[in-house]
């Protein structure tokens, strides 16, 4: 696969690959976006991230964003994160990995009725749930990442907001909620 230098090439790489994690993972056979892009790593003694890390970083954000009908951010199983093509999510991913949240554990729900409600950014969300639900940070932590699994939250695409904000899928994605789910029981 040719090496991508920018955004656009990487939303290209997204469409072609269907989808591919942010970072390289033992995880999974998916290929990544790290091990896609052609920029320097951070070279001894550098500040900062390096141009490499920088660009994977911040694209993450950005290409759902601005390719909001052709890129998709999320988690799958295993809690890895990955960018795919809405093609994708729509006809395969989204089928296969939806739960109900009435599935999922009393956390899960407390959390998801929550971001029912409003929007919420990670860290406030989990000094509330924390504090309200009395579970651990790691508890807090892994009932969002099953929310993220399960396609029942996903992040706001805004590149401008700098704190991961959750909400709804089907707020944000209505036709494939609708095609998929419809009204919950």
């Amino acid at each position: 696969m040719r090496m991508i230098k920018t955004i656009d090439e990487a939303a290209a790489m997204i469409e072609k690959l269907k989808v591919c994690t942010i970072f390289a993972s033992d995880k999974t056979e998916l290929p990544s976006l790290w091990e896609q892009v052609d920029m320097p790593d951070k070279k001894p003694g550098e500040k900062g991230w390096g141009k490499k890390m920088e660009a994977v970083w911040t694209w993450k954000n950005q290409l759902p964003a601005g390719y909001p009908e052709d890129i998709f951010y999320g988690k799958i199983k295993g809690g890895i994160a990955v960018l795919m093509s809405m093609s994708h999510l729509r006809e395969v991913h989204f089928p296969e990995a939806y739960k109900c949240v009435k599935d999922l554990n009393l956390l899960a729900q407390f959390i998801h009725e929550k971001i029912r409600i409003e929007p919420w950014d990670t860290t406030n969300l989990r000094k509330v749930v924390v504090e309200e639900y009395g579970c651990s940070k790691s508890q807090f932590d892994t009932a969002l990442k099953n929310l993220q699994i399960s396609m029942n939250i996903v992040r706001v695409n805004d590149a401008e907001i700098e704190r991961d904000t959750w909400v709804l899928f089907k707020e944000l994605y209505p036709e494939i909620w609708n095609e998929n789910v419809g009204e919950e029981p």
